[in-house]
């Protein structure tokens, strides 16, 4: 145990015995197919860089051994365990999967001379270990094609690690991706890639010792790797469901399934092996609706009608399914059972969760009144490991009615601290406000105190007694939790009130991203910088000429916004840049500065004052902005 850490409550003690006597442990089917078709493992499974930082560590996990201590949800701690299976593993002859090399699997079907790759890893580090261990034992068999099967960074960030942006030029390596892909890819980790980054951070635990007091996993996988994440854009756009493609003798068959774990989102079955990659839209947990790092609120009735057209597609041939996370499962009634409660689940929450809003219950309180039929409630995949039935149904409220619960009291709230000023104020001061939270700690009520504590620390910060409090409080929420993310976060939140602030670990908005921003996110991504006050009496145009696209853009900052426009502008700028479509990111890398445009060959006319006056008025993201404290 940590020096910080202290021993489960005997409330969360009993709460672990419930949940023991309550589901089905003697169920072992998942440990049979976690470890079913195992070919070799890499010991030790650790992948460093070159100046020796461990980037990737599952042998960190080598705890998850036996029955699960007090301060872990038994539930979580079954997940933890199947989760922590590495190797390299067969599906079926000519299919192979690496897991526990990151926190997605890379998956390999081979071909008459080379090898198929759906999905890369987060980082070129961990994808070119999950490649050699692959190659080790399969032969050095050619890089023919890169699926991604959507746009979330541990699908492509590994991407250099398996082939070269030089191959793909050549035209050596295809690599295949849904509409939307390159869009989405882009604006998910640069528009509130700063802020998405910080929270993922307390999302998957990535600071936190491993061990029964810390971070179990995340749900979905273990952690994040923290190498370094790349991307080559796509040669081949996948548009349509029933769309077929062969490389190198293997035969895809497209599903097309946006709005559902993604934006964009491709699911793929390979008739000659009677497999189906589900992506990431049937794994085994409830998945996220609205993931806690943050995104756009996700489709959880359109999710569950595609799960029901792939049944209808391939439930009568398919023998089996694998995804980008977790183990597969095998035989044809298996499957289509696995599937079929995938979709039931999604669907499930999704229709009550819209007849009780048409009943008038909010977000929360509906939250509190779902439970999943018993056959759900007690199939293994169903379980809230990653998403929750609590937090994706708040999420479904969210995407029909938004932020509001129709209550006039909460529509102009004051802000946290000013809220908790006054309810610290009303409870009698901060003394005895942690008086009465010990009080409620001590009958075991951790979500009443995290709540009234927490308007202690964003009145008094440095109250001492509160801030251990409240530090205690998250560590028992932390060690019930069944959802590994939760875990993560309190555990996370925990560590930040003991330990002071760890930042950002992982970090996906990286060069290779940041290099593939069209001109217009470019732009975009310059204009949610812009600090309005500070630049209310700023006034200045800049035109950007692409000379190898014939493209011509006039931006404008006035009255504290930046637009921009392609429409032929009346009078001259104040100053132009005149570059190719290429090298224009290296805007977003190099700063607005003279010297640094000339070293990326960007050509400056004009009033070069126009740059400093906009570079004054841009405001970057704090990677290290507070989360449990104001």
């Amino acid at each position: 145990m940590a020096a910080t850490s202290k021993p489960a409550s005997e409330s969360i003690v009993r709460q672990q015995r419930e949940i023991l006597d309550s589901l089905p442990f003697s169920d072992t089917q998942d440990f049979e197919d976690a470890t079913r078709g195992l070919v070799a493992r890499r010991e030790p499974n650790a992948v460093t860089a070159e100046d020796g930082t461990v980037l990737w560590g599952n042998d960190t996990y080598s705890f998850l051994e036996g029955d699960a201590p007090d301060t872990v949800n038994p539930s979580l701690w079954r997940q933890s365990k199947l989760n922590a299976v590495n190797g390299l593993f067969e599906v079926v002859p000519g299919i192979y999967q690496v897991r526990g090399m990151d926190l997605a699997n890379a998956s390999f079907i081979e071909g008459d001379e080379g090898v198929i790759v759906v999905d890369t890893l987060l980082c070129a580090e961990t994808g070119r270990a999950a490649l050699e261990l692959y190659r080790e034992h399969r032969g050095d068999r050619p890089v023919k094609a890169i699926v991604y099967t959507h746009p979330h960074a541990d699908h492509f960030g590994g991407v250099k690690g398996f082939v070269s942006q030089e191959e793909v030029d050549a035209g050596k390596v295809k690599i295949f991706a849904p509409e939307g892909f390159t869009e989405h890819a882009i604006s998910e980790n640069v528009f509130a890639g700063t802020a998405m980054n910080r929270r993922a951070a307390y999302m998957f635990g990535a600071a936190l010792a491993r061990g029964p007091q810390g971070q179990v996993g995340a749900g979905l996988g273990q952690t994040l790797s923290t190498g370094t994440v790349t991307l080559i854009p796509p040669t081949d756009i996948i548009t349509t469901t029933g769309q077929e493609v062969t490389v190198d003798g293997v035969r895809m068959i497209f599903q097309m399934a946006p709005e559902t774990e993604a934006p964009a989102e491709v699911l793929l079955y390979f008739p000659d092996f009677k497999a189906l990659c589900s992506a990431e839209d049937a794994t085994h947990t409830f998945h996220n609706l609205l993931t806690l790092r943050g995104a756009v609120v996700r489709d959880p009735h359109g999710w569950a009608g595609y799960l029901t057209e792939t049944i209808d597609l391939f439930g009568d041939d398919v023998e089996v399914v694998f995804a980008s996370h977790h183990w597969p499962t095998w035989g044809n009634e298996r499957v289509v059972d696995f599937l079929t409660s995938q979709r039931d689940l999604y669907a499930y929450v999704h229709d009550q969760t819209l007849r009780l809003i048409n009943k008038g219950f909010t977000g929360p309180e509906i939250a509190e009144q779902i439970q999943l039929p018993p056959s759900l409630e007690n199939t293994w995949s169903a379980r809230g490991y990653y998403g929750s039935v609590s937090h994706n149904v708040k999420a479904i409220y969210q995407r029909y009615l938004g932020w509001f619960d129709g209550n006039p009291a909460s529509l102009w709230e004051h802000t946290p601290v000013e809220q908790s000023k006054r309810y610290v104020e009303f409870m009698g001061g901060a003394d005895a406000v942690v008086t009465k939270a010990r009080e409620s700690f001590a009958a075991g009520d951790y979500r009443w105190v995290a709540q009234v504590v927490n308007h202690v620390i964003f009145n008094q910060p440095d109250h001492a007694e509160a801030r251990e409090l409240l530090a205690d409080t998250y560590e028992q929420l932390g060690y019930g939790a069944e959802n590994g993310t939760w875990r993560s976060w309190y555990l996370s939140g925990m560590t930040e009130l003991r330990e002071g602030q760890f930042g950002t670990p992982t970090e996906t908005n990286a060069p290779d991203v940041i290099a593939e921003l069209t001109p217009d996110m470019l732009f975009d991504s310059i204009a949610i910088q812009v600090d309005g006050p500070r630049a209310w009496d700023e006034k200045l145009s800049i035109d950007v000429v692409l000379t190898d696209v014939d493209d011509r853009y006039r931006l404008r900052l006035a009255n504290g916004a930046l637009t921009y426009s392609t429409r032929p502008q009346k009078g001259a700028a104040d100053a132009t840049l005149t570059t190719t479509k290429a090298a224009l990111p290296a805007i977003a890398l190099g700063g607005l500065s003279a010297d640094g445009l000339a070293k990326a060959g960007i050509e400056l006319d004009g009033d070069p004052s126009v740059l400093e006056r906009l570079a004054a008025v841009l405001d970057p993201g704090n990677k290290n902005f507070a989360i449990v404290t104001p």
